[in-house]
């Protein structure tokens, strides 16, 4: 018999410290997350006035909390020693800074009671809690400065100047008649009152919006790591029992979390383009309902806690005035993410019961049976590329660049027109590009976000296999609905590719660096849109302003820009649904272009291409102003 060697030592320890790293690798996320949203709130300081009246109070009851407890450290209540800390100097500042922090809030808190009773902004609700808090944050520092004068008229301090506020309210008792006897039994009963008020306010904690002081840190520590353009996968899809949500117990456990770290503040309603547009919809209402549900289902015992969302909670149509757009997402200051939820319930609606909209209907079976949303034959996706000389790889083949062309290039006739007109820009290049020609299939961006994951997991699967065959350094594609899912979602199912979208890769060309327009180039204003599955999902800002400032078109900037743009209206499977012409988004969006008396509207998505073209169209302004791709425009300034 052969002796096995015993394991190494240095083996098990470099097994250990990868262990170690990965664990470190997977917290430092959520520990950096902690420390800028959950502690400095980067957030909250979006909106000057509300950023302005929370830190106040927060950094105002933060060093009260951590000046009582210094306080009860120096008593020997709970522990058997104390500590030594403040004295002499120290113990001035401390009631110098004890003072200045009470005012903190007083000063925050009457800025609330301002907002709302006076400015009353329309996305803010008041409800009982919100006033509840409100005076119990206003009692405690009033009580702790009326608590603190009583002991200094009864000590007679020196130092009674280092608590100016406290001082002041001691002068103010002395000139009422009050004798340091009397503010030596008055401070006896404002001590317990004091005390009463303050445990009062903890103890409503769980039972009032307060509970955002626990839920919103454990929500941002908690909140999934995926990319923020990636939805969550459902594994094992064939066997899985529950395809999307009907109940709110189907909801994974850090979703619930996330209804309980909302805090009605409306600033996803604010930024809800849908909501804006006048459409029923609200991120705002939809968690805050997702909630409310969840509480009842909790206090009921009578089964009702099993009742379906859609069975007296939501109107069937509901989920579908949403587009995906990720404005609440980014706005929120809890990390809730409303987007997650309403795929979830279009999931149970479609792979579930099948009560959808007849649209989503058709778009999805469009693309079942033909590999595209807009339902033309598969056969016509190299229709478009006529008179190109367009690569098209075969197994085996290497390139540098895979293009991939996505449905609205290859099959929607506008769009056409853009997938030409970067092509000529790459060759024009010399770029090693290539297409997969009929091996390509739609990328299943729709169908996910229409609810259809088993179509998109499909699809996703037979892309990969036909990318598996050809050999490539990167792949590029126009559409940013199929850059964020090719980059975002495919490594869902173990791509590991270099994903660009097309103004990255155009921004490291430098096509336009030694040539002069020739004249023939663009006239007049010119604003761009930022998409939101470009911008607000992916952070590319950027390269789309550099590429038109490079061929010396220089852009001008619409009133929504960057990670504030406002929706086309398009995403989120809108592009096929029927909508009331007076709520549509697309013609707030050309408002904004026409505010800035723009005359052409510069884009870098299909979807946003096609929203505006039809807003001009409808709205008649084909005259007055257009819509054109920025491989287009590029093309027309470097044409000679």
């Amino acid at each position: 018999m052969t002796a096995q060697a015993a394991p190494q030592p240095s083996s098990n320890k470099s097994s250990l410290v990868t262990a170690v790293g990965k664990v470190f690798e997977k917290a430092l996320p959520r520990v950096r997350d902690f420390f800028v949203h959950a502690l400095i709130q980067v957030r909250v300081l979006k909106k000057a006035y509300p950023a302005v009246m929370h830190k106040l109070i927060y950094i105002g009851v933060t060093i009260q909390v951590l000046g009582t407890i210094i306080l009860l450290l120096n008593m020997l209540l709970f522990f058997p020693w104390t500590i030594s800390f403040p004295r002499g100097t120290a113990d001035l500042i401390y009631e110098l800074v004890m003072d200045i922090a009470g005012v903190m809030i007083l000063a925050g808190v009457f800025m609330a009671f301002f907002r709302r009773l006076v400015l009353r902004p329309k996305t803010l609700e008041s409800r009982w809690d919100d006033y509840f808090a409100l005076i119990l944050l206003t009692l405690i520092p009033l009580l702790g400065f009326t608590l603190e004068a009583t002991r200094l008229l009864a000590t007679n301090s020196p130092w009674a100047a280092w608590s100016p506020v406290g001082n002041l309210v001691a002068h103010l008792l002395a000139s009422q008649g009050v004798t340091a006897q009397g503010a030596t039994q008055l401070h006896d009963v404002l001590w317990w009152v004091h005390a009463s008020v303050a445990l009062v306010l903890v103890a409503s904690i769980p039972f009032t919006k307060l509970r955002h002081l626990v839920y919103i840190p454990l929500n941002v520590i908690l909140h999934p790591l995926r990319p923020t353009g990636a939805l969550e996968k459902i594994e094992n899809i064939d066997q899985a029992e529950v395809l999307g949500v009907g109940k709110v117990s189907e909801f994974t456990s850090q979703q619930l979390l996330s209804f309980d770290a909302c805090v009605n503040c409306g600033r996803c309603e604010e930024a809800c383009p849908s909501n804006i547009s006048g459409m029923d919809y609200s991120p705002r209402t939809l968690i805050q309902t997702l909630r409310q549900t969840m509480v009842n289902a909790l206090q009921n015992s009578n089964g009702k806690s099993n009742q379906e969302l859609f069975a007296g909670v939501f109107a069937e149509s509901y989920p579908w005035q949403c587009t995906t757009c990720g404005a609440c997402i980014l706005r929120c200051p809890a990390f809730v993410n409303p987007v997650d939820e309403i795929v979830d319930l279009r999931r149970y609606q479609a792979l579930t019961t099948g009560k959808i909209p007849k649209s989503v209907a058709d778009a999805s079976r469009n693309i079942e049976r033909q590999g595209n949303p807009w339902g033309i034959p598969a056969q016509d996706r190299l229709n478009w590329s006529e008179g190109l000389n367009l690569r098209e790889l075969a197994p085996g083949d290497e390139v540098d660049v895979l293009y991939f062309v996505g449905c609205a290039s290859a099959f929607d006739d506008r769009n056409k027109k853009v997938a030409r007109s970067f092509v000529h820009l790459l060759q024009k290049a010399n770029v090693d590009f290539a297409v997969l020609g009929f091996d390509e299939t739609c990328c299943g961006e729709t169908a996910r976000r229409m609810g259809n994951e088993y179509l998109f997991q499909v699809y996703a699967e037979q892309n990969l296999e036909a990318m598996g065959k050809v050999k490539f350094n990167r792949i590029v594609t126009q559409c940013p609905h199929c850059f964020n899912t090719l980059k975002n979602e495919y490594p869902q199912f173990g791509s590991t590719y270099k994903v660009q979208h097309y103004t990255e890769f155009l921004s490291e060309l430098s096509l336009t660096k030694d040539i002069s327009p020739n004249g023939n180039g663009l006239k007049g204003r010119l604003a761009y849109h930022d998409s939101c599955y470009l911008g607000r999902y992916n952070h590319i800002y950027q390269a789309p302003r550099e590429l038109l400032k490079d061929a010396q078109l220089d852009p001008i900037e619409l009133p929504r820009m960057g990670e504030n743009s406002f929706c086309c209206g398009g995403g989120g499977g809108q592009m096929w649904l029927e909508t009331d012409p007076n709520t549509r988004i697309n013609h707030r969006r050309l408002g904004d272009a026409l505010q800035v008396k723009a005359d052409v509207v510069a884009t870098a998505c299909p979807y946003c291409l096609l929203m505006f073209d039809d807003a001009i169209r409808s709205k008649g302004l084909g005259e007055q102003i257009q819509v054109m791709d920025i491989a287009e425009l590029i093309e027309r300034q470097l044409t000679s």
